[in-house]
């Protein structure tokens, strides 16, 4: 799982400030401005347009990083589509899960017909590698129909109830949309999702199947291996 972490040859601040940054603004709904006056109050004196420029250009190389110490796909997805705004115009965002709420993959997309139920399946397949047994989606006939060219082989269920995993996975999408008052485009949509959909699972663990001791030990070595892929220490324990 070694991968070299991304170069910050030209940056005038180390390392350990500008993936801070990145972190808390993935992490949580924070804006730029909010970013900067936390750093402030810790004595560093960076820009919001710095922090801007740091987390397009280091946000989706983290992102990259954090998802080669995913485990290995669950054999059971769940796929939904959720409505975003992008400069006033209705866009789609479609998501796929595992059964243990590991996020698959992201596609904003302008419409959820079966041309584009059929691109996030194919765009699904590459990414993750793998084929599942069984797929869950709700009653939209776009899975169906793309289901039927792309995996036939797969059992599909289509189900409202049964597909509350992928809905509840949206939550930090809104949470974030309100936060930044929509998107700007949908390529911008698209990266800054796509990073979010990595970073911010890595820090949110299944607390309620911990205790508080066994909870503070699975953070310990989320936040090692964070620093192992942003380059600001060396190789973490293993998890």
């Amino acid at each position: 799982m070694d991968s070299a972490p991304p170069s910050y040859k030209g940056h005038r601040y180390p390392v350990e400030i500008i993936a801070h940054c990145v972190w808390l603004y993935f992490r949580f709904p924070l804006s730029y401005r909010e970013v900067e006056e936390l750093m402030l109050q810790r004595g560093v004196f960076v820009s919001h347009e710095t922090v801007r420029r740091w987390c397009a250009k280091f946000g989706q190389a983290y992102a990259n990083g954090l998802r080669r110490w995913q485990p290995q796909p669950g054999d059971k997805w769940h796929l939904d589509e959720l409505f975003i705004k992008i400069n006033g115009e209705l866009k789609y965002l479609w998501r796929a899960v595992d059964q243990d709420g590991n996020v698959l993959d992201i596609l904003v997309q302008g419409r959820r017909d079966k041309a584009a139920a059929r691109r996030f399946f194919r765009k699904l397949l590459t990414t993750t590698r793998s084929v599942p047994r069984v797929i869950v989606t709700d009653k939209l006939r776009s899975y169906g129909a793309a289901h039927r060219e792309v995996m036939p082989s797969v059992e599909h269920r289509s189900h409202k109830g049964l597909n509350n995993r992928a809905e509840n996975s949206h939550q930090p999408t809104r949470q974030r949309e309100r936060a930044m008052k929509g998107f700007r485009s949908v390529g911008a949509a698209q990266r800054f999702l796509s990073a979010l959909s990595s970073i911010s699972p890595h820090f949110r663990p299944r607390r309620h199947l911990m205790t508080g001791t066994q909870r503070r030990a699975e953070m310990t070595v989320r936040f090692t291996i964070r620093e192992q892929i942003t380059g600001v220490t060396g190789r973490p324990a293993a998890a």
